[in-house]
């Protein structure tokens, strides 16, 4: 059986996390909520779920799937899978299953959900998330013929791969950063389209100005770095 844990990052998502825990397939071996400085009952109610919880609290996307990592190197079982996924309810958590298909049935090494224009609920992602998409992935293709469409966060990857990756980004980087790194690496790679719908409750990234600002600056900045190396 392949063994696989879910690491999923959450701040301030007392009111999804839930959700999100109980619509992972039973065939996951741990489900790992890393809450971001949550000042709500995210922690408590991740618990209630079965999930296990880990507390960082250094705000910022990559140090909480950092914090996840570290907890998973200290364990004795290492995963041959680990699977990011947001807290927020957008993504479908049941859709792990066909994330994780190529990598059992045809050894891919990488896996990202794709939000799709077919498969998105009105409105669920921003005017400059879908921008901010677009050109990150066509500056991938222009600089290293990447064939990535979205820098989705719903992504699966073999785990000795992930380490071998040597992740670094603390904050909205992360995601294009193992995107950057899987090309250098040479990883196999695919695309599966994902259905994404409305997040409950508000975005700390494109539902702000600040947010949506830092993050592009962040991922044309991983971009622009590994351009020139």
């Amino acid at each position: 059986m392949t063994h696989i844990k879910v690491i999923i990052p959450a701040y301030n998502e007392a009111d999804s996390i839930a959700h999100v825990i109980k619509d992972v397939p039973k065939t996951v071996n741990e489900i790992i909520v890393v809450s971001n400085n949550s000042t709500d009952n995210t922690e408590t109610n991740a618990k209630k779920t079965g999930a296990t919880v880990l507390s960082e609290p250094n705000r910022g996307y990559g140090y909480a799937c950092l914090k996840g990592m570290q907890y998973i190197a200290n364990q004795e079982q290492k995963p041959d899978i680990v699977v990011f996924l947001d807290g927020d309810y957008s993504d479908y958590p049941e859709e792990l299953t066909k994330i994780v298909a190529p990598i059992i049935n045809n050894n891919i090494d990488f896996v990202i959900g794709a939000r799709t224009k077919q498969l998105r609920e009105k409105g669920s992602m921003t005017g400059p998330q879908i921008f901010g998409n677009w050109l990150a992935t066509n500056l991938m293709k222009l600089f290293f013929g990447a064939k990535f469409s979205d820098l989705g966060p719903f992504r699966a990857i073999k785990y000795s791969k992930l380490l071998a990756l040597k992740m670094e980004d603390k904050t909205y980087g992360w995601t294009v950063e193992m995107q950057l790194k899987a090309l250098k690496q040479k990883l196999t790679y695919t695309e599966i389209p994902v259905n994404y719908r409305n997040r409950i409750g508000v975005s700390k990234v494109s539902g702000t100005v600040k947010g949506a600002i830092f993050a592009g600056i962040k991922i044309l900045g991983w971009i622009f770095k590994y351009s020139f190396k």
